[in-house]
């Protein structure tokens, strides 16, 4: 039976993987990470310059010299070998992560196998993994190097994997600092060697591309994207869609950030002296997550395998833990759940359930002693059940009171002149008889489209109306709304949002008063569509 069930999990693990990559095939925007590596590479062989090279969808290449040294020999092949393989190795990366993951959580050497198979599947449908699947991403590869490092046994080359890791993305250098609060030197010491070696390296082979990097770039982290977006699960992400100001958020940040990675430290400190280098080195990985500037869905591996150990660990809290943070990282709550969250407090925990679950992992570090399973008795299997529920009902009443941060609609964009000739903004009218048509006498006349993870406005304005603003939800910051003339006597708008649940546009005259606000109506216009 047990033969049976093995092999029902890599069968399941196989068509998991095959489904992902064809469904990966169908994209038009496939492997576009991958694509901003070669083609950066590309045309730095060809003597322009690696940081300045911007694809066709906008994205830079952003990851230290190095990076592209160990990417070099992606140019020296066909772009769709280079995919295959990439993909291919993407699925091998995943199998090799369950391998350690898998053993950490087996009770005996019976149920490795069993164990192993189980974290290869729940890996591979997990929304980080399907991230790196999609964009062609390095970091699972990465996740591997220092989770390998960290688990390791007793070496004269340990460390070191993690300096090579840290030399391609900056954030395993905080293993270092692991290393280091263990006692470990030696560990730290080859770890930081390693990462200075390849450095220098880099600045012998691509002497200008390193001078560019650490002179500036690196500090540069608006080039990688708009940071407030819900992709981005880091402390600093959620800050900034708390909206603080621009002159608090950099101290606030750092506070949090120096408060997460020190407790967390410390936790691993004690999970590693009780011989459970696994959860340790995952707890400096989640770590690593929340301490980031930028943590982008496919960065959030090591959440994933944090999860894991915790349903594995003993106790009824630990096991709940780790499926309320399994389900945030196979789903993205704030727009599964953004239906019935009523209240914008509520949402905001769903749109942030990611930074919030690791945050309390790294201070609570897998509730400090994480043990194998053991069977317990009925009346603490109740009175267990009973804390979790009391716990969860005072949090969902926490947030349930809360107001609306200021920036908690990341999702929030006007459109502007450039982008009237796209359909896809601008969908109620075409052409001005088209447009004038539409218009009615009331100052805002407008539509609605509801797509997966946000719902587009568009409509036309009276001659009347001065100036328009959205607000996302009461207490919410005003969102002006820029007025187009798309056709003589016409002007449009169009702008979308993460939901419409507690949005209010309102409509001003050019001396400031309140022409109309339109609340209900627009959860009216969406509901037409749904």
């Amino acid at each position: 039976m047990r033969d049976r069930r093995l092999v029902l999990l890599w069968v399941a693990f196989a068509v998991a993987a095959l489904v992902s990559v064809a469904l990966v095939l169908r994209r038009p925007d496939r492997l576009s990470d991958l694509h901003i590596y070669h083609g950066a590479l590309v045309d730095l062989r060809a003597g322009r310059p690696l940081y300045e090279y911007v694809a066709a969808n906008g994205g830079p290449f952003t990851y230290p010299p190095f990076a592209a040294l160990v990417l070099w020999p992606i140019t020296t092949v066909p772009l769709g070998v280079v995919e295959a393989a990439w993909m291919v190795a993407t699925c091998a990366a995943v199998v090799a992560l369950a391998v350690p993951v898998g053993r950490a959580l087996a009770t005996g050497r019976a149920g490795r196998p069993m164990a192993v198979a189980a974290v290869a599947v729940v890996l591979m449908l997990s929304a980080p993994v399907q991230s790196n699947l999609r964009f062609g991403q390095v970091s699972i590869f990465l996740v591997l190097l220092a989770l390998l490092d960290g688990m390791g046994r007793p070496s004269r080359v340990r460390g070191m994997l993690i300096g090579v890791a840290a030399a391609i993305k900056l954030t395993p250098l905080l293993f270092v600092a692991y290393f280091l609060v263990c006692g470990r030197y030696r560990d730290a010491a080859r770890a930081g060697a390693t990462f200075v070696a390849c450095g220098a390296l880099a600045l012998i082979v691509l002497p200008t591309e390193s001078l560019t990097y650490w002179a500036g770039t690196v500090t540069q982290t608006s080039r990688i994207g708009n940071l407030a977006s819900l992709g981005n699960q880091s402390v600093h992400g959620m800050l900034l869609r708390l909206g603080l100001p621009d002159a608090a958020l950099p101290l606030v940040w750092a506070a949090l950030v120096a408060v997460v990675c020190a407790v967390a430290l410390l936790r691993a400190r004690q999970l590693a002296g009780q011989g459970r280098t696994g959860q340790a080195t995952v707890l400096v990985g989640c770590a690593t997550v929340a301490a980031s500037p930028v943590s982008w869905t496919h960065h959030q591996v090591w959440p994933v395998l944090a999860a894991m150990l915790l349903i594995g660990a003993a106790g009824v809290t630990r096991r709940v833990a780790g499926a309320a943070l399994l389900t945030s990282m196979l789903l993205s709550l704030g727009v599964v759940l953004g239906p019935v969250s009523m209240r914008p407090g509520v949402q905001f925990l769903f749109e942030n359930a990611r930074t919030l679950g690791v945050c309390l992992l790294c201070l609570a570090g897998f509730g400090t002693v994480a043990v194998v399973a053991r069977p317990a008795r009925r009346a603490a299997l109740r009175r267990a059940w009973l804390r979790v529920g009391v716990a969860a009902a005072g949090v969902l009443a926490f947030f349930a009171v809360q107001p609306l941060p200021a920036g908690a609609d990341p999702t929030f964009k006007a459109y502007g002149p450039a982008e009237l000739v796209n359909p896809r903004y601008f969908f109620v009218c075409r052409g001005p008889a088209e447009c004038a048509d539409f218009g009615t006498a009331a100052p805002v006349t407008f539509d609605t489209r509801s797509e997966k993870t946000k719902v587009r406005v568009n409509g036309v304005v009276s001659e009347q109306v001065d100036r328009l603003e959205y607000h996302s939800a009461p207490g919410g910051p005003p969102r002006a709304i820029p007025l187009l003339a798309a056709y003589p006597g016409v002007r449009t708008f169009s702008f979308r949002s993460a939901t419409m649940i507690h949005g209010r546009l309102i409509a001003y005259a050019a001396d400031g008063r309140q022409l109309a606000s339109y609340d209900d109506e627009l959860t009216a216009a969406l509901a037409r569509h749904d």
